[in-house]
């Protein structure tokens, strides 16, 4: 081989080495070792993830500070696209929440899927409705259990407000569309003070995210048409009260610490926790379950 041509192998090399190493670095750089601060907060129904998934990251990122937060899907948008915060959780497209050309300088990363029950105090006799008997139920046209072949228990709503990515999926996809009838009295989207409301109230019915059941409370997840509400029923497209869960940021992240937090959550090595804590992964689920899910 020339002198020559040995010269240009030799840079070539060079090159090719600094190029992996910058890749193999930033790899690093943006998994471990990161130091900074995360603001998020939004969904109730993907809270549980998100504190959770903060925790693994903190303990791995001793440096950094992840603030997990909820109020709601509509204000975690508006906050986000405001930029008084880093990440914004929603359980509906930001569209659904902002004007168009606010909603068109998000970013949508797709964390994973979220289940919706409705859910009931143990007192109310009811293990199944139908369709319609839902609607009849949440827009006060039956007021006693009784009447939908449960027990002679009064139905006490306790709801979410309108800015709830939670109602507007229930309201969607259990509802058919159709507007659910507020009880200011007993309102939150608080998902955890909503189990509460529903163990403490006789005859009380409400609705939360499967993540909010992984811990057994005292209360009865409804079937919906004799389909119970679950992951695997999910996944095969025969329970269709699903939505995807969206963490937004404003353009692309350029805060290292939000980077590397996003791409913890969406890493495969973490789809385990995803479904260990009752949410569902995207990729898991069936042609059927997709398709018929518009």
């Amino acid at each position: 081989m020339s002198g020559k041509k040995t010269r240009v192998v030799v840079i070539a090399l060079a090159l090719l080495a600094i190029v992996v190493g910058c890749v193999i670095g930033s790899s690093k750089a943006d998994t471990k070792g990161v130091s900074g601060t995360v603001n998020a907060a939004g969904s109730s129904a993907l809270l549980p993830l998100v504190q959770s998934a903060a925790k693994t990251f903190m303990d791995e990122n001793p440096d950094s500070v992840v603030n997990a937060n909820g109020g709601g899907s509509g204000q975690g948008l508006q906050q986000v696209s405001d930029g008084t915060i880093d990440i914004g959780d929603s359980d509906v497209y930001a569209e659904e929440k902002l004007d168009k050309k606010s909603a068109s300088k998000l970013v949508d990363h797709q964390i994973a899927i979220t289940a919706i029950a409705p859910i009931v105090n143990k007192d109310a006799g009811i293990k199944s409705l139908t369709t319609q008997q839902l609607i009849d139920v949440f827009t006060g046209k039956v007021t006693n259990w009784k009447q939908v072949g449960g027990n002679d228990v009064k139905i006490v709503l306790v709801s979410r407000p309108a800015s709830s990515g939670t109602r507007v999926t229930f309201e969607q996809y259990a509802l058919k569309k159709t507007v659910s009838r507020s009880n200011q009295s007993l309102e939150t989207d608080d998902s955890g003070t909503l189990i509460q409301m529903i163990q403490s109230v006789e005859g009380a019915v409400g609705y939360v995210a499967l993540s909010y059941l992984t811990g057994k409370p005292n209360v009865t997840a409804v079937a919906i048409n004799g389909v119970k509400p679950t992951l695997q029923n999910v996944y095969n497209g025969s329970y269709k009260v699903w939505t995807y869960e969206h963490m937004y940021t404003k353009g692309q992240p350029k805060k290292t610490a939000v980077k590397a937090f996003l791409k913890k959550m969406m890493s495969k090595d973490y789809e385990s926790k995803i479904e260990g804590m009752g949410y569902g992964v995207a990729s898991k689920l069936s042609d059927k379950a997709k398709k018929e899910h518009k």
